[in-house]
């Protein structure tokens, strides 16, 4: 999005109750633009949307001309077929909606008013997010039926000129939330190409990217056109805002990361990284057998399943002591333990089978050091050596409590540097997944590298993996964000 977000009415007077806006425009005066700004933010709020009508043209015209809308054409089309679909919602959710009609009125059928994924109730706050996450749309009227219990019978569009005094404050507020920029002045005077929103969690105990990383990543992003802005979970309904995301903290498949990176890709937006990779990288089940299917090479490795009896003093034969137990989505070293004899096999086997059905065994690897090298987009970017922690097996060590215990150093090295057999590796890995922003974790043996894991998610902090390339590292990753944009 280049600039505020463009509001479609059917007639100006339908803005009376609100403050006046210069991003107004009729419908009548939109559809006869000519040369319309691409990737601009369109709100269609024409009152009639249905087939052939001026607000479907609006929205069709929008998405011809590159522009993001909400509603889109797929969203009217869904809305005006709901009644060939059946909505099933989660019984938590179920339980919420049921309460709050049943606490409203003793009539048979009830509507409910959603403005951008808010209720006016907050008892219905996470209803409202999943009816509007499936149909992206700036008013919707959600009708209700009871029949031995309440069920939806009906979800369309609103308009307007039908919400009274009290439903027209709660629509701009959700408006406000929803798009700042309607009412706010740009933060700069310079228009950027390009909106990208770097997701974050300020308060994550081993960010992927400290404060200072992120203020570069900003500053890069500006160098190449484009605006980022740091979002939070918090921000998911603003999400359709940007046009890109990059995901700045731990993802994981049942988390929100995984939710902001399905809806990006979901509604053509860059993101990095993809649903996809996350997907792949995040399990290292996934990824042992991806890796073990094209002959990457990895330390051996064997499945246990909580289900099945297991063989104990076998897999200690095989794999040899100490057998490195692992949870398979764990991240930074959490999950991952070292038994020295059967009995800690046997032990911290039945702790980890708490928190997974599935674990991997594998034969421990002895290095000083392991080797991270960043990828992006085939190519590697950056290279270092992470050195295990003080009096620790792990780069990571949890149970240390005094800070420089936790993590060991690191050497930040050229690319160049690197043995050839490790670049050659890690990007025959990487391209098994994906064409985005990865960093390989390698051990050297005597029969060469092996992959310990691919993380979609890679580290990248100030004064650590950029100490030799700088602000550069920032441009490389920026700069791809505006290829992979313009290639759009």
């Amino acid at each position: 999005m280049q600039n505020a977000a463009l509001i479609i009415l059917d007639d100006i007077t339908d803005w009376q109750p609100y403050y006046p806006s210069q991003s107004i425009v009729t419908a009548s005066e939109y559809l006869l633009q000519q040369n319309a700004k691409a990737r601009a933010q369109i709100l269609n709020l024409c009152g009639d949307l249905s087939y052939l009508s001026t607000g479907y043209y609006v929205s069709l015209l929008a998405e011809a001309r590159g522009q993001r809308v909400l509603p889109s054409v797929t969203t009217i089309n869904d809305l005006a077929n709901f009644s060939h679909y059946q909505l099933v919602l989660p019984a938590n959710t179920d339980k919420q909606i049921s309460k709050y009609l049943g606490q409203q009125s003793t009539a048979a059928t009830q509507r409910v008013l959603v403005c951008f994924g808010q209720a006016e109730n907050p008892q219905l706050s996470s209803f409202a997010r999943q009816i509007f996450d499936r149909y992206p749309c700036p008013i919707l009227w959600v009708e209700f039926s009871h029949q031995g219990r309440w069920f939806i019978t009906n979800i369309g569009a609103g308009h307007l000129g039908e919400l009274d005094d009290a439903q027209q404050t709660f629509f701009g507020n959700a408006l406000d939330s929803f798009s700042k920029r309607v009412w706010r002045k740009a933060r700069t005077p310079k228009e950027y190409r390009y909106d990208l929103a770097i997701l974050h969690d300020p308060e994550e105990a081993i960010p992927t990217s400290d404060k200072k990383a992120l203020q570069k990543f900003i500053k890069a992003a500006k160098e190449a056109d484009i605006d980022a802005e740091l979002i939070t979970a918090e921000d998911y309904n603003r999400l359709l805002e940007f046009d890109a995301l990059f995901i700045r903290e731990t993802t994981r498949i049942n988390h929100y990361t995984y939710h902001f990176a399905k809806k990006a890709e979901a509604n053509g937006m860059v993101v990095i990284d993809t649903p996809h990779s996350i997907l792949q990288c995040a399990n290292k089940v996934f990824l042992k057998e991806l890796l073990d299917k094209h002959n990457i090479p990895t330390p051996r490795t064997e499945l246990l399943l909580s289900q099945q009896s297991i063989d104990y003093q076998a897999i200690g034969e095989r794999l040899g002591y100490p057998v490195v137990l692992k949870i398979p989505d764990g991240s930074f070293s959490i999950g991952v333990e070292k038994a020295e004899n059967i009995d800690e096999l046997k032990a911290i086997a039945a702790d980890l089978f708490e928190k997974s059905t599935i674990l991997l065994a594998q034969e421990f690897v002895r290095t000083e050091f392991d080797w991270r090298i960043g990828v992006l987009n085939n190519r590697p970017i950056y290279a270092c050596k992470y050195l295990m922690a003080r009096n620790h097996w792990q780069i990571y060590n949890h149970a240390s409590a005094s800070s420089r215990g936790k993590s060991g150093g690191f050497e930040t090295v050229g690319v160049h540097q690197v043995p050839k057999e490790v670049i050659k590796t890690a990007l025959q890995a990487t391209r098994l997944i994906g064409d985005g922003l990865y960093g390989v974790d390698m051990k050297v043996t005597t029969k060469g590298p092996v992959i310990i894991e691919i993380n979609d998610n890679p580290s990248i902090d100030a004064g650590v993996e950029d100490l030799l390339l700088g602000d550069e590292l920032y441009y490389i990753i920026m700069r791809d964000f505006a290829r992979r944009l313009d290639e759009k």
